[in-house]
């Protein structure tokens, strides 16, 4: 065994990847991913001390979010970054337990390896990076709900990075999320207490993603319903995908004025929802479908491609060359664009003069489709919806958020909402939504069948509308709402977002399409028995169920 993930939906066997990753990475990338991880634990350690005694470090903060989201699935395969990352991991420690010390914090003798192991050299770094990953806790359950609570910790560190990003930090949260990866190395702790920790992460879950949701509908107002161009225009173009909306802001700056359209693919189709960006006649709306399609879709787009975070396939050689990187994510022999300096903007200048010697893209659809309803839009048509509720026009609503995926089994989630009664909405968030955001489903007196909220952190909207709705119908329970959950995984911004609403209270969610691989047989029990996580099986017997 060179290697063992098993973080996301597609892990091999359903069980982990033991040789090289079903996502594309090496059994080298790997390990240092986890040996990245491990360092991050130790500083997480030392943090969790300093803040015990009214001392922290943003550069600290900062750090453990970075290689955290440098870690989920698909973000970054250059493992020479990688190791980059750790060595500046260990000298920022170091010089961190230095500051701990000159503000009078006394510092245990007895402290796990992690937080001061330093590598000897490249092979001994090496050897480590092979010894420290997932199976390093032997106990299949223990091991489980550490997983559960790092792969939730990682969704959170995502999102608290695309907010810092933007001026909007939380201190509550950075603490938490070091306690939480402090606490998986904690062998005294019981299984009590790490389903509560799960359930906590859950709770800081719905924190952070409050913090985005605030960090950009202050930057760039909030999202409005809008009908999204998918054709295309005889300009050369940037196509950019991800989800960080400081990085779209700064392109769509810098591309203005110089011939260079810009689209959106994937996760970033929501920045076309958002009032600040309407205002560049260069945006010229969405190109493609879900991340997975990128290998065929990146060939016809011509122009080079922008990943700000993670989602990459492993490209093709044919337009390898076009492909640029920046922030979390990476690519060995792509292009990558450096961090922005305090009081500056990212330089896309590279970027922007390849695309001007690149064809116009090549259409692959063309027309519209709607989307844009986050909380703030949807409340607005509160009186409407609950109307249409009270009348019975509206049975009952469907949450189908998440994420999409390469296997065929994914088409469950298209057959679903094909065969929805059309007395029912279904509300949707991340890239999950590409299975049935372009079928014609209709509306339900006006109110259109599916309702886009964004990104996956905007699965935020979904619990601001759910909530909302609670106390519209003085209902004392979440559960006691028309409201059923059919919810899509695949990362690790998912996973923070199913502990989300756990701890939202939320039971009985349909969870797809596996189970995921890191919750042992006891754990899954847990889960089941406490909040009644159920496994898909057929479109036709789950909505038997979901229905009534």
């Amino acid at each position: 065994m060179s290697m063992f993930c098993y973080q996301c939906q597609e892990t091999a066997q359903g069980t982990g990847c033991v040789v090289r990753g079903v996502c594309g990475k090496t059994d080298d990338v790997a390990q240092v991913q986890d040996l990245l991880v491990w360092v991050a634990k130790g500083i997480s350690i030392l943090g969790t001390i300093a803040r015990g005694n009214h001392y922290s470090s943003a550069k600290v903060d900062r750090f453990v979010q970075e290689a955290l989201f440098t870690t989920i699935t698909n973000a970054n395969f250059d493992r020479a970054r990688i190791i980059e990352r750790i060595h500046e991991g260990i000298a920022l420690r170091d010089k961190f337990i230095t500051e701990m010390k000159g503000h009078g914090i006394t510092i245990p003798g007895n402290l796990h390896p992690c937080t001061s192991w330093k590598p000897a050299s490249e092979q001994d770094l090496a050897e480590t990076a092979a010894k420290v990953g997932v199976l390093i806790t032997e106990n299949e359950d223990v091991r489980s709900m550490r997983e559960l609570v790092v792969y939730g910790v990682k969704g959170m560190a995502a999102y608290a990075e695309h907010a810092g990003n933007l001026g909007y930090n939380s201190d509550v949260v950075d603490a938490f999320m070091q306690r939480a990866l402090a606490a998986t190395t904690d062998d005294t702790l019981t299984a009590d207490q790490l389903v509560a920790l799960v359930l906590e992460t859950g709770k800081h879950g719905v924190d952070v993603m409050a913090l985005l949701d605030k960090a950009n509908t202050t930057t760039y107002g909030n999202p409005e319903i809008t009908e999204v161009n998918i054709g295309v225009k005889n300009n050369p173009a940037i196509l950019i995908s991800g989800h960080d909306m400081k990085d779209m802001e700064e392109l769509l700056r810098q591309t203005e004025g110089t011939g260079v359209d810009v689209y959106t693919h994937s996760e970033m189709l929501p920045a076309n929802y958002y009032p600040a960006f309407k205002k560049y006649k260069h945006f010229v709306g969405n190109y493609g479908n879900s991340w997975w399609k990128q290998t065929t879709e990146f060939e016809t787009f011509n122009g080079p491609v922008l990943f700000t975070t993670n989602c990459i396939v492993p490209p093709r050689a044919s337009y390898k060359d076009r492909i640029y990187t920046t922030g979390a994510s990476g690519y060995e022999g792509c292009t990558h664009i450096p961090d922005r300096t305090p009081g500056s903007e990212k330089d896309f200048s590279v970027i922007i003069e390849h695309a001007k010697r690149c064809s116009p893209p090549t259409e692959i659809e063309s027309g519209t489709m709607i989307g844009g309803f986050a909380h703030n839009q949807l409340l607005q048509l509160a009186d409407k919806v609950v109307e249409a509720v009270k009348s019975g026009a509206i049975r009952k609503f469907f949450v189908m958020g998440g994420c999409d995926g390469r296997m065929k089994s994914r088409n469950y989630y298209t057959e679903f909402a094909q065969k929805l009664p059309k007395d029912t909405v279904i509300l949707t968030a991340g890239c999950a939504k590409y299975r049935y955001n372009k079928l014609k489903l209709g509306d339900i007196n006006g109110i259109p069948r599916v309702l886009d909220a964004g990104q996956c952190n905007d699965s935020y909207s979904l619990a601001v509308i759910a909530l909302t709705l609670k106390d519209v119908f003085g209902k004392n329970d979440i559960n006691e709402l028309p409201i059923a959950y059919n919810i899509a995984w695949y990362e690790q911004k998912a996973v923070i977002v199913l502990l989300a609403l756990l701890a939202l209270g939320v039971k009985n969610i349909y969870l797809g399409p596996t189970l995921p691989g890191f919750l042992s047989p006891n754990v899954v029990n847990v889960l089941v028995e406490k909040f009644g996580i159920t496994g898909i099986t057929t479109p036709d017997e789950d909505m038997k169920i979901l229905l009534n």
